[in-house]
């Protein structure tokens, strides 16, 4: 078999949150990752590329033994998570060729998303794209399925309804914090991180016309401008501890890899406040906001897992939405496989061009010494198209001669078609060549 493509993962409906950022490729670890996976799985795998996002984690792979390379996949990820093989496999899926192709189509057009249709997941795939090729990972075959995926994903959010009426992410954590605060125009709201997601979120609450916003990031002067565009402030990280007390609704979402808001910072923050509650909306993968602060009285602690269980509720409204975006999925997977099968092709191609030259050459060798011999021209050209036309034919004769009655049926039947002997093609071999 030839080159099969691969999709090994997990998302937000396989496995937990904590599973989830066991998993999770952060921007300062993604190239070291890749290159990583590229000493482990080539040369079996050649291509890899790798999808990280707070909802999934996906390594996509292109080779020519599927069956070594699976194995060798998810002990990678294994190894990475520090995770029991036997206990991690529970929650991978597996894509094979054209699944794999579905899936991406999916994926990179939100239908595959927690909040279905949202439009953030094409950018992440396209940065998974430009990753792996600036990590010289992505080759042919991973490079055109991701093109076609971005093909799809325009396609799809062009052509249907998906993405309309969609509740984000940023609009369903606004109403987390409306159910505990009701009118958020009497609470003060600290946003830890200045990242898309950050960025995504601003605009929802400051519809909400809050008392005061502030932006706590690791370096200040990077999150000035996008605090001032709002009307806001910064801080810097290294404040959190002292000011926590001071605000009614946190958001966090960024890219560490340690938590950022501990169980002893809540705690002092708590005392400060005098057990007025607040709200602690954790965005980031792995998480932000330590886990054992939902034991805490008056705290009230969601992660996108629990955010994602409210925009799931909008997903009844867009059934016909969904049926013809995987009509648009499906004529595409079509699409790529006859790139795929085509490509497969091209050595037997070449090999075909090569047999032609070679009987060009022998029969024009052939013509040229019975023209040194005093042959008419005439019967040097016809004795120059029979030899040609009969090395053609002899494969043909040979094997309608050869098969059994059962395969010569079906030999029959090709010979027809790739010397175009049918009755529509008649006209074709019996035109008369122009004067």
């Amino acid at each position: 078999m030839g080159t099969e493509l691969l999709a090994i993962g997990l998302n937000h409906q396989s496995a937990s949150i904590s599973l989830r950022e066991k998993l999770a490729f952060p921007g300062e670890v993604l190239a070291r990752a890749l290159a990583d996976a590229r000493k482990t799985l080539d040369p079996l795998a050649p291509e890899q590329a790798l999808l990280s996002t707070c909802n999934r984690t996906e390594l996509y792979l292109a080779g020519n033994k599927a069956d070594m390379i699976i194995p060798k996949a998810e002990s990678w990820l294994s190894d990475y998570a520090k995770y029991e093989l036997s206990d991690l496999k529970k929650h991978l899926y597996l894509h094979r060729n054209n699944e794999t192709v579905r899936h991406i189509f999916r994926v990179a057009s939100g239908l595959d998303s927690m909040v279905l249709g949202e439009p953030q997941i094409l950018g992440q795939v396209k940065l998974a794209a430009r990753q792996a090729h600036a990590s010289g990972n992505l080759g042919t075959n991973l490079h055109h399925l991701f093109q076609r995926a971005f093909f799809v994903a325009k396609d799809v959010r062009s052509n249907t309804e998906i993405g309309s009426q969609s509740v984000s992410i940023a609009a369903a954590s606004v109403k987390i914090a409306q159910q505990i605060f009701g009118n958020l125009s009497e609470t003060k709201i600290l946003f830890i991180g200045a990242g898309d997601m950050i960025q995504l979120c601003l605009p929802h609450y400051i519809e909400q016309n809050p008392i005061e916003i502030v932006i706590a990031n690791r370096n200040i002067e990077n999150s000035r401008p996008l605090a001032k565009s709002y009307g806001g402030s910064t801080v810097s990280l290294g404040k959190l501890h002292s000011i926590l007390h001071q605000f009614d609704v946190i958001i966090s979402c960024t890219a560490s890899t340690l938590p950022i808001v501990g169980l002893g910072m809540v705690q002092s923050a708590l005392k400060k406040r005098r057990n007025r509650p607040f709200v602690l909306i954790d965005l980031a993968i792995p998480r932000d906001i330590e886990p054992e602060i939902q034991m805490l009285d008056n705290v009230f602690i969601y992660s996108l897992d629990d955010i994602g269980k409210l925009v799931h509720r909008n997903l009844e409204n867009r059934h016909s939405a969904i049926a013809k975006a995987e009509e648009i999925i499906e004529a595409n997977v079509l699409t790529f496989e006859k790139w795929k099968a085509g490509r497969e092709q091209i050595p037997l191609i070449k090999q075909l061009a090569k047999h032609s030259e070679v009987i060009q050459e022998n029969e024009v060798s052939s013509a040229l010494k019975k023209l040194t011999k005093n042959d008419t021209i005439e019967n040097v050209l016809k004795s120059l198209a029979r030899g040609i036309s009969q090395k053609y034919l002899h494969g043909a004769y040979h094997l309608l001669q050869s098969e059994t009655e059962s395969s010569n049926e079906e030999v029959a039947k090709w010979v027809k078609k790739i010397y175009r002997l049918n009755p529509s093609y008649k006209e074709d071999y019996e035109k008369k060549p122009d004067k």
